[in-house]
């Protein structure tokens, strides 16, 4: 059994060699590659059919964020990771998705780390 930092929280989109799938400047965790290639459709994402989609741990993200890196979670992947998170002591707050979401939408949760 993985511990906690091997546990997978989702997955991410990249472009070879290192350009990452972006909400405006936060990195996209959707709870599942289809909800993943979802997401790029309903973003008319240039290039999509070349976005590379891979899973992500819980270590990967904390270390992103340890580096500045903000990230968007969908309801899926942020359920993963908040419950993690809170124990890793991490400063998170609980999501408040919609209950519906209107056909065409995906919400995101956006964690930033703190700046000093």
């Amino acid at each position: 059994m993985p511990g906690n930092d091997e546990k997978i929280i989702g997955f991410f989109g990249y472009l070879p060699p290192s350009k990452i799938v972006c909400d405006y400047d936060a990195c996209i965790i959707a709870g599942s590659e289809a909800a993943f290639k979802r997401y790029l459709k309903l973003a008319n994402h240039p290039n999509s059919d070349n976005v590379i989609i891979k899973k992500t741990r819980l270590i990967e993200v904390l270390r992103g964020l340890s580096l500045g890196a903000p990230y968007s979670f969908d309801k899926e992947a942020y359920a993963r990771f908040y419950p993690l998170a809170k124990k890793a002591g991490l400063d998170v707050s609980e999501a408040n998705f919609k209950a519906e979401q209107p056909d065409g939408e995906i919400e995101f949760m956006t964690i930033r780390p703190n700046s000093s």
